[in-house]
């Protein structure tokens, strides 16, 4: 999972990407980068590292021009380290730069062809840098001098042809302008909003439409599934739909864990769907637990803060934030490696004993993907002195892995796969365990706009809506991306510092 934003405005758009991306901060926080355009010459800024610590004022000063691209990266295909931090770029044709959030599905095939028959060299294990590289060829196999919208337009609509998985990007055409496209299911969320000034009307694309009201944007809507836009760089915009049979799918993950509760998402409003999540997740303990003797409701902050708090209010018990975090720990279900997370855990809670001694606590958390933080969590609170400590999460067991984005790579490392409720429950150390139901799950959201029909649920049910998954994919995923591989593939932070280096002297004009 990983943020993109783009933004085509009247003055430089630096500081507008600089902080939008700190709002999107949340969907990744292996590396940022930004990339923009002035006069046709592109300057970048990109290295690991969370967005205060990438770009400082000497990168601020030279990333000038009034349209630029950013992104933050939460790493799933492809391993952790400097030279994978996005955007991408090619310098044919034109110049473009690329920021992607999702996963492509039929990555090998793609690189197989990108080499073969399009001649083209990708340098990295990304999926970011191919779809790149599928974009480019398909423009570049127009031959215009001066692209059309037309031209954008047809090359996102070969992308879609030949590129299988879940995607949203933004890219970045030298002196032309920004392109913006969803894949046909609309798996991963793109937005966007226009902005009136004095100098006339900005526009900007966001992976969440919080980065759109901070900066004092107007959300207009969702790129529809299969969608592409066009933003010239005098600030046109063009949109066309380029996929075939377009099918709104969303992921509902986002509205479970990733998203930002203040975003909206295909309609649908996340703290809304967060609200309904707890209240039909209490409806389900009191109809398994009618006699249930909790005291007291305690989420795990802070993606559960809003589903606990309905829990809390339909049971008629008290609510309290009996867990305090440590806000300059990250996200760890986003960190690789199990010892890492688990280290990572202890630092990022500390409980409050006097909520929790001699009570009988119910932990509410939005989901159990590896059981690391809630077993440990668990115990964290028997430590404090909880007489019982019983455990809900506000989604169903999560059983397969993802491959649309989410890092959940290898089923044998959920806790879900393969085992009973009850077995979670005695493996995470809890009283008693109770789960989301998935029609639940998706009624809450489904309840925030009914035109959604439907989502991806494939970590919930197994069911991968592009087809093309099977065992021996999710057998090739498990190689190449389990906590093993990435144990073994962690970069000597004194690296990350030399991206930093490399762009500020070398890659400052590309162009």
């Amino acid at each position: 999972m990983c943020g993109i934003v783009g933004i085509v405005g009247k003055s430089d758009v630096n500081l507008q990407l600089y902080d939008a991306l700190t709002m999107l901060q949340h969907r990744g926080q292996d590396a940022a980068g930004i990339m923009t355009c002035h006069q046709g010459r592109i300057a970048q800024q990109k290295a690991n590292g969370l967005v205060r610590d990438v770009f400082r004022s000497r990168h601020m000063q030279r990333l000038v021009g009034n349209m630029g691209i950013g992104h933050v990266r939460y790493p799933t295909a492809g391993s952790s380290g400097p030279a994978l931090a996005q955007p991408f770029y090619v310098n044919s044709p034109y110049g473009i730069g690329l920021a992607h959030n999702g996963n492509l599905t039929n990555t090998h095939e793609i690189s197989e062809h990108l080499y073969r028959t399009d001649l083209r060299h990708v340098n990295t294990d990304s999926d970011s840098e191919i779809l790149l590289n599928v974009f480019a060829h398909e423009l570049q196999l127009l031959k215009k001098l001066i692209p059309t919208a037309a031209d954008v337009f047809q090359a996102v609509r070969e992308v879609h042809r030949r590129v299988r998985g879940g995607y949203a990007a933004v890219a970045l055409v030298a002196d032309y302008g920004i392109v913006a496209f969803r894949d046909p299911y609309g798996i991963r969320p793109l937005v966007y909003g226009a902005k009136e000034t004095h100098e006339g009307r900005q526009y900007m694309v966001a992976s969440e439409s919080v980065a759109l009201d901070v900066l004092g944007y107007t959300l207009i809507r969702d790129v529809a599934p299969g969608e592409a836009l066009f933003i010239t760089s005098d600030g046109q915009l063009h949109s066309m739909q380029c996929a075939d049979n377009p099918q709104l799918r969303p992921c509902i993950f986002e509205h479970v864990y990733f998203a930002r509760p203040d975003s909206i998402m295909d309609g649908v409003s996340v703290y809304k769907a967060r609200l309904r999540q707890g209240e039909k997740l209490a409806a389900k303990i009191m109809r398994e637990r009618p006699d249930h003797d909790i005291h007291v409701v305690i989420p795990i902050p802070d993606s559960s803060r809003v589903a606990g708090q309905t829990v809390a209010q339909n049971l008629g018990v008290k609510f309290r934030e009996g867990l305090v975090k440590n806000r300059y720990i990250g996200r760890t279900f986003i960190m690789p490696g199990q010892q890492q997370r688990k280290k990572s855990v202890r630092q990022k809670l500390n409980p409050i004993q006097l909520e929790f001694k001699g009570k009988n606590v119910l932990l509410v958390d939005d989901s159990i993907v590896r059981g690391t933080t809630c077993q440990q969590i668990i115990q964290m609170a028997r430590d404090a002195g909880a007489a019982k400590v019983y455990f809900a999460s506000a989604s169903p067991v999560v059983k397969y892995p993802n491959v649309y984005g989410i890092d959940m790579p290898s089923a044998c490392e959920l806790i879900g796969h393969g085992r009973s409720v009850d077995d979670i429950s005695e493996e995470i150390g809890a009283d008693w365990l109770i789960y989301q139901d998935l029609e639940d799950l998706l009624d809450a959201s489904r309840e925030g706009n009914p035109t959604v029909k439907d989502f991806d649920c494939s970590v919930f049910d197994g069911q991968y809506i592009t087809g093309d998954v099977d065992k021996q994919y999710l057998d090739a995923l498990d190689a190449a991306r389990n906590d093993k591989v990435k144990a073994s593939s962690v970069v000597d932070p004194d690296e990350n510092a030399l991206i930093g280096i490399h762009n500020e002297n070398d890659v400052a004009n590309l162009a």
